[in-house]
């Protein structure tokens, strides 16, 4: 049955979604695609009917201008606004840089409205002028004088004068501006979080405030492009920081479940307890901040002689250690007493900042003790230490204490998918086969799309632990009793790729190699990479699941290869892209980032290689936990977090090989579980569908025929 037209009484003059797709292909110099204009009119449905869709495009698809088109139709006859959320810069850029504003353009004489777009981020990523006027530093120990005396000039010191220097010419003061960037603790130095603002009545700056100029450009515009942090803030916060929306769309949408849960993290160190009793200590009764500078001292010590990883069980020591810091933040916010006018500005914003971090230091210990209380246990949140070294062993940053839900579809059923119409979209969202398994984990409930056995178990787990992993903890904007609560529907959408991967690609598994061991490349990997990289002429993305892998297999290879060679670390992550897509007989070898943020489509890349089935590790608290969770309720605990964490990892680092239409190569996986264990079905079915091989003489040929006619 079709779906409903959008549009009622005057507004049936506006051209329907596939004229302006139409015209904005059109305009763009394209050519009609079936995939694109499938998932158009899918998104105009879900628009209609309220109804949910997770649609998976593949690259080439087209799939901004399929979700743009139909939002921007939408927010124009209904005068709202549609939200866009994705979980990476460059999206965003490409949406606010190029494609809204050659949409405005095209669709304005077609609209008779000219569409109109914003791009809006936390306040943190906004200069804040009041901060810079009364020179309110961030450490209490970092003042003008040290920072800006001729004799003391530190690094910190010059990255702050830039920022001054830059608040004189900016006209946005976003921090993105900023080329190149500068540090954490330097930008901090002019930021505030939302919880630290003034707020526009009360600030001298607020009719000049960056942040709110973007909130006010945003409550105007028809599409708002922002991020998922942002969106999970909005969810999680009493205060709104969106304008009214019914419509959002996800995109890349694979990464939500892990940006939504860093947001709802908290985290708890000695250096953070001792920043907040300096912040209050000038602002109340002379030693009332010694207690809590005191809980520093202890939870420093105890902390160093703790082993890091998951906490299951919470020490007496460690308990009361907490409860002294819970105890002496309150006594601190009780001293500095209700928010109130004050007359100086520098005072008001010190006192704000103060009572943000003692908020945020008294709830976190609350709600790390509350994690280990037995009907929150295990159940809904995890504990853990980290004590981050770099290679060499030596601490990189003071130990900290992180608590993190280990389920969010709940917090994302109940302020999403029973709010507003959400559209999901990614190049990845079926994992064996099915929606199922990411579906489970955003809180959406079964679909039936004949998803198979894998699949079905994966998603089973993620859905015994989504039935309630938002009812723990601390309650969030949005909640409702279950009688308010409606039915969610939603549906899944496959718009296919435009690329023909049997005939484009090869899926090359190094059946013959060992098992990958925990001491390194073995050997036998290193030679069958020389003679994978050698046959293809260089032109190889290496994707490793370790920097110590990545770093091992440059170091021990450079020597013996007739290319070059790049290895991520050695230059900015940006610029090593740029020389491997410039230098068509480079390689690149790197971990995370590259398995899902480089796009070289033509000669240059020929060869992915993939050196293991990139599971979570298996210390990994939130995973582990996560696992754990879904075992105790009789789920396959596996197949629903380290097997779909690696099928979703292979699905994006495989979609790195095709990028155009005239692209060619090979996708080689050397873990031979791929091959041989049961659960490499599952995995299989997640990847394009390439020519499948496990012979390496037919693949090294493949890549030679492939040099010799680039």
């Amino acid at each position: 049955m079709p779906a409903p037209d959008l549009l009622t009484g005057s507004d049936t003059q506006i051209p329907d979604t596939a004229t302006l797709l139409a015209a904005a292909v059109e305009a763009i110099g394209g050519a009609e695609r079936p995939g694109q204009v499938e998932m158009a009119r899918a998104v105009e449905r879900a628009i209609a009917s309220g109804e949910h869709l997770a649609a998976q495009a593949g690259t080439g698809t087209g799939k901004s201008l399929a979700y743009l088109v139909p939002a921007i139709r939408h927010a124009i006859s209904k005068k709202t606004t549609v939200v866009v959320s994705t979980a990476t810069i460059a999206l965003q850029r490409q949406l606010v840089d190029r494609d809204l504003p050659r949409l405005a353009e095209t669709l304005e004489p077609l609209l008779g409205v000219e569409p109109k777009f914003a791009i809006l981020k936390g306040r943190r990523n906004y200069l804040c002028l009041n901060k810079i006027q009364t020179e309110a530093f961030d450490d209490p120990d970092e003042g003008a004088e040290s920072l800006f005396d001729p004799q003391q000039v530190s690094a910190l010191g010059r990255q702050v004068k830039r920022l001054h220097e830059w608040a004189d010419e900016t006209r946005e003061g976003d921090r993105d501006e900023v080329v190149p960037g500068v540090s954490e603790q330097a930008w901090r130095q002019v930021s505030v979080t939302a919880k630290e603002c003034l707020g526009a009545q009360r600030c001298p700056q607020g009719t000049e405030c960056f942040a709110e100029l973007a909130r006010a450009r945003a409550g105007e515009a028809h599409v708002v492009v922002t991020n998922h942090a942002l969106l999970a803030i909005d969810a999680l916060e009493d205060f709104q920081v969106l304008p009214e929306h019914d419509v959002v769309i996800v995109d890349e949408a694979h990464e939500l479940v892990d940006r939504v849960t860093s947001v709802a993290t908290g985290d708890l160190s000695a250096a953070g307890v001792e920043a907040a009793a300096r912040r209050c200590g000038r602002l109340i009764e002379e030693g009332l901040a010694d207690r809590l500078k005191e809980s520093s001292e202890g939870l420093s010590l105890l902390l160093e002689d703790l082993p890091d990883g998951r906490m299951d069980v919470l020490s007496p020591a460690l308990g009361n250690t907490l409860a002294v810091v819970r105890d002496a933040a309150h006594t601190c916010l009780t001293a500095l007493g209700p928010e109130k006018k004050d007359a100086d500005p520098g005072n008001a914003a010190a006192r704000k900042a103060a009572r943000s971090s003692l908020e945020d230091l008294h709830d976190t210990a609350v709600r790390l003790l509350e994690s280990f209380q037995p009907e929150i246990s295990a159940r809904f949140e995890v504990v853990w230490l980290e004590k981050p070294f770099v290679p060499d062993g030596r601490p990189r940053r003071p130990p900290a204490l992180h608590v993190a839900p280990i389920g969010v579809g709940g917090l994302l059923r109940t302020t999403l998918f029973e709010e507003r119409t959400a559209v999901l979209t990614s190049a990845t969202l079926t994992l064996g086969g099915s929606f199922e398994p990411l579906a489970r984990q955003w809180g959406l409930p079964p679909l039936g799309d004949g998803a198979s056995r894998d699949a079905r178990t994966a998603a089973e787990g993620l859905a015994r632990t989504a039935e309630d992993d938002g009812e723990g903890g601390s309650g969030h904007k949005g909640d409702k009793g279950d009688k308010d609560k409606k039915k969610i529907a939603w549906t899944g959408l496959d718009a296919g790729s435009p690329f023909d991967h049997a005939r484009s690609g090869i899926l090359y598994v190094a059946r013959h190699l060992p098992q990958p061991g925990r001491d390194g490349l073995a050997d036998a990997y290193l030679t069958e990479i020389t003679e994978l990289i050698e046959a293809a002429g260089g032109r190889t993305l290496g994707l490793f699941s370790s920097m110590r892998a990545a770093r091992q297999a440059a170091d021990e290879l450079r020597d013996h290869l007739t290319h070059p060679l790049l290895c991520q670390g050695e230059d900015s992550t940006s610029l090593l892209v740029k020389q491997f897509a410039e230098d068509e007989r480079t390689s690149l070898f790197g971990t995370l980032s590259l398995w899902q943020g480089v796009d070289v489509p033509g000669p240059a890349l020929r060869l992915v290689i993939m050196d293991r089935i990139p599971f979570p590790r298996p210390d990994d608290p939130v995973s582990s936990a996560r696992s754990r969770a879904i075992a105790a309720k009789g789920g396959n605990g596996f197949m629903s977090v380290a097997a779909t964490h690696a099928a979703l990892l292979l699905a994006q680092g495989a979609g790195r090989l095709l990028r155009s239409m005239d692209d060619r190569g090979v996708v080689a996986v050397l873990d031979p579980r791929l091959a041989t264990a049961r659960y490499g079905g599952f995995l299989k079915a997640s990847l394009p569908p390439f020519w499948p091989t496990t012979d390496p003489a037919v693949v090294r040929d493949a890549l030679r025929r492939l040099d010799a006619a680039s």
